[in-house]
């Protein structure tokens, strides 16, 4: 049987000749008639010979038609053999066929505690990579910081106010409301309990040293956490999905100076006030609480305040603030970093940001809280 095909100057004829028919080919085996030998290949057995000795072209296309005939053939269990090929024929199929994609087997799903060992390994490695990342871009911060010290003029002063403006002064009435209702609740709950023993006067201790100590440095560290460091991961994420830190780099401007330094520089400058600022708003709520509750006037408060509250806790808990700042910057502009070119990158990234800066600086806090116990402090 011979079956024609004048559009694409390809001819197809099958002859049964013993155990294998036989499939001759004639013509230009080119992309033009790749429909042409699809449609009457279609029905050729699995095992066979294509005589390919009057084949006068053969392209790319054409060798594909054939090799993918062929891998189909091998997966029904038959086989197809050539004959006639020219070498520039069977050179072509031959880089055609290690050029075909090659279906990789699914991995196997791990269960029981295979899945788990495997869930946590990996979980393991990612934290060790992030971790590792956030120590490399804090050197980067070190090393731009340097850079400015040795060259002031590189330093955007400006730019420096404008953060300090946005990540302090801003701040300061979210910060003030904080740390007042945090003094009233820590003198109501205090004169509460207190009461029972007779000992309400122990109520000032109560209140200086848990503002001071703790609770107005880390609230405040945890504040600006969730503003600032989802604002320099939006900032900075919206920057490099417009590609403007790549064109900052075209036009010789280092991103570490220009956006990283002045930002974390501005944390550093303003958490500490911000920490005082807490300190004085939950002492004023605590006293004010304290006048209501339990009749101890502002001028006793004070002596009491000075006369049983060391200075010592002040600045345990001031020492906290640069340490606070730096991981809340260092965070959240690493996490700019790492967005994508799309929008859900950034959300997620942001999130990310603030959830990791919060918990970092509850870490860092419990670590400074047994440090300072350690040395009596």
């Amino acid at each position: 049987m011979t079956t024609s095909m004048p559009t694409s100057g390809l001819q197809i004829e099958h002859e049964e000749s013993g155990a294998a028919p036989v499939i001759s080919l004639s013509g230009a085996l080119t992309v033009h008639a790749l429909a042409s030998l699809q449609a009457g290949l279609k029905e050729v057995p699995q095992t066979s010979v294509i005589d390919l000795s009057k084949v006068t072209r053969i392209d790319t296309a054409g060798a594909w038609a054939l090799a993918d005939l062929e891998r189909r053939a091998a997966a029904s269990g038959g086989r197809l053999r050539y004959r006639g090929a020219s070498e520039a024929a069977e050179l072509l199929l031959d880089t055609v066929r290690r050029a075909m994609p090659v279906a990789e087997p699914a991995p196997g799903t791990a269960t029981g505690l295979r899945a788990l060992f495997e869930a946590t390994g990996k979980r393991v490695v990612g934290g060790y990579d992030f971790l590792r990342g956030l120590v490399a871009f804090l050197g980067m911060f070190l090393a731009g910081l340097f850079r400015v010290v040795i060259h002031p003029r590189e330093f955007r002063f400006t730019s420096l106010v404008a953060h300090c403006d946005d990540v302090g002064l801003r701040a300061v009435p979210i910060v003030s409301l904080m740390a007042f209702l945090i003094g009233v609740v820590l003198a109501f709950q205090g004169a509460t309990q207190l009461r029972q023993f007779g000992a309400e006067v122990f109520v000032v201790d109560l209140i200086a040293i848990s503002v001071l100590r703790e609770l107005g440095i880390l609230l405040t560290a945890i504040i600006v956490a969730g503003r600032t460091a989802s604002a320099f991961c939006a900032a900075i994420g919206s920057m490099k999905m417009r590609q403007e830190i790549d064109a900052m780099r075209t036009l010789g401007l280092d991103p570490v100076t220009v956006l990283f330094v002045p930002r974390i520089l501005a944390l550093l400058l303003m958490l500490p006030i911000l920490g005082l600022i807490a300190d004085i708003m939950g002492l004023f709520g605590g006293a004010l609480m304290s006048w209501i509750e339990l009749g101890i006037s502002p001028s006793m408060f004070r002596t009491r305040l000075v006369a049983d509250i060391d200075i010592s806790n002040v600045i345990v808990g001031l020492v906290k603030a640069p340490v606070f700042a730096v991981i809340i910057g260092v965070v959240g502009c690493h996490a700019g970093m790492q967005v994508k070119g799309d929008a859900e990158s950034l959300g997620r990234m942001t999130s990310s940001a603030v959830v990791t800066a919060i918990f970092a600086v509850i870490v860092a806090d419990a670590l400074f809280s047994i440090f300072f116990a350690e040395v009596g402090m």
